[in-house]
């Protein structure tokens, strides 16, 4: 199957990163970044144009860097209690997910996608954990999720 040379005018997670050239099938192309808005096709005009505006997209993405650092120093500050039914050697029945705290999060008053929460697993064990939340590839916070028993 043919590839479609796509222009990325946004980071994509395992794809790249703004103002990359990138190859993809072209389902994912005319299903999910051309539409989002995250891409757009590679032409021979439009590669010299990204040449171009490569400086501009370096600027967007310093300023970008520079008010998520501010973000990640306030979300930082935010610690995360759950209530759960927990069983004998602290297990939970049932388990706190990326959406579950990205609701307490939004009750905190911030403002997560759930798909930013980079739980590799959803938490089973009553503790405190250490939950990391991806806002830029370079920009990681890291918040505490305490899950305790409820009565």
């Amino acid at each position: 199957m043919s590839q479609v040379k796509l222009i990325l005018k946004e980071d994509v997670l395992k794809l790249g990163n703004a103002g990359d050239l990138v190859s993809v099938k072209p389902g994912f192309a005319r299903n999910f970044l051309i539409p989002k808005g995250k891409a757009i096709i590679a032409t021979a005009a439009k590669v010299n144009e990204l040449e171009h505006h490569r400086r501009a997209i370096a600027e967007k993405v310093a300023a970008e860097l520079k008010s998520l650092s501010a973000e990640k120093d306030r979300i930082e500050q935010i610690s995360l209690s759950v209530e759960a039914q927990v069983g004998e050697e602290g297990k939970l029945f049932g388990s706190v997910t990326a959406a579950n705290i990205a609701e307490l999060l939004a009750e905190k008053g911030v403002e997560i996608d759930r798909r930013k929460i980079d739980l590799s697993d959803p938490i089973k064990e009553a503790g405190e954990h250490k939950v990391p939340i991806r806002l830029h590839r370079e920009v990681i916070a890291q918040i505490t999720v305490k899950v305790t028993a409820a009565i």
